[in-house]
Protein backbone atom coordinates (compact mmCIF):
# COMPACT_ATOMS: atom_id res chain seq x y z
CA UNK A 1 0.00 0.00 0.00
CA UNK A 2 2.86 2.77 0.92
CA UNK A 3 4.91 2.01 -2.66
CA UNK A 4 1.41 2.73 -4.65
CA UNK A 5 0.35 6.17 -2.66
CA UNK A 6 4.09 6.93 -2.80
CA UNK A 7 4.26 6.35 -6.55
CA UNK A 8 0.64 8.09 -6.92
CA UNK A 9 2.37 11.17 -4.81
CA UNK A 10 5.06 10.86 -7.66
CA UNK A 11 2.82 11.16 -9.70
CA UNK A 12 1.07 14.16 -8.80
CA UNK A 13 4.47 16.42 -7.52
CA UNK A 14 5.50 15.05 -11.49
CA UNK A 15 2.26 16.76 -12.85
CA UNK A 16 2.53 19.87 -11.11
CA UNK A 17 6.35 20.34 -11.67
CA UNK A 18 5.18 19.64 -15.62
CA UNK A 19 2.29 22.40 -15.67
CA UNK A 20 5.07 25.05 -13.85
CA UNK A 21 7.18 24.10 -16.56
CA UNK A 22 4.95 24.96 -19.36
CA UNK A 23 3.84 27.65 -17.50
CA UNK A 24 7.10 29.05 -17.69
CA UNK A 25 7.93 27.96 -21.36
CA UNK A 26 4.55 28.93 -23.01
CA UNK A 27 3.61 31.98 -21.27
CA UNK A 28 -0.20 31.17 -21.44
CA UNK A 29 0.04 30.71 -25.39
CA UNK A 30 -1.09 26.95 -24.77
CA UNK A 31 -3.11 24.73 -23.06
CA UNK A 32 -0.57 22.27 -21.62
CA UNK A 33 -0.33 23.81 -18.57
CA UNK A 34 -4.13 23.27 -17.91
CA UNK A 35 -3.65 19.63 -19.11
CA UNK A 36 -0.89 18.97 -16.68
CA UNK A 37 -3.21 20.47 -13.91
CA UNK A 38 -6.03 18.49 -14.73
CA UNK A 39 -3.62 15.77 -14.38
CA UNK A 40 -2.88 16.31 -11.17
CA UNK A 41 -6.16 16.69 -10.02
CA UNK A 42 -8.13 13.04 -11.78
CA UNK A 43 -5.07 11.50 -9.51
CA UNK A 44 -5.09 13.12 -6.29
CA UNK A 45 -9.13 12.12 -6.44
CA UNK A 46 -8.00 8.81 -7.97
CA UNK A 47 -5.65 8.39 -4.65
CA UNK A 48 -8.45 10.01 -2.68
CA UNK A 49 -10.51 7.32 -3.75
CA UNK A 50 -8.06 4.55 -3.45
CA UNK A 51 -7.88 5.20 0.44
CA UNK A 52 -11.29 5.46 0.63
CA UNK A 53 -11.97 2.06 -1.02
CA UNK A 54 -8.87 0.05 1.23
CA UNK A 55 -9.78 1.65 4.14
CA UNK A 56 -13.68 0.15 3.30
CA UNK A 57 -12.50 -3.28 2.10
CA UNK A 58 -9.91 -3.87 5.67
CA UNK A 59 -7.00 -3.46 3.27
CA UNK A 60 -5.64 -0.39 5.54
CA UNK A 61 -6.45 0.60 9.16
CA UNK A 62 -6.78 3.64 10.48
CA UNK A 63 -4.36 5.21 13.35
CA UNK A 64 -5.83 8.61 13.78
CA UNK A 65 -6.39 10.54 17.09
CA UNK A 66 -8.47 9.24 19.91
CA UNK A 67 -11.27 11.75 20.65
CA UNK A 68 -12.20 10.85 24.14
Amino acid sequence: MRIIVILAFLGIFASLGSAWFYLMRDKGRTNRTVNALTVRIGLSIALFLFVLFAHSMGWIESTGLVFR
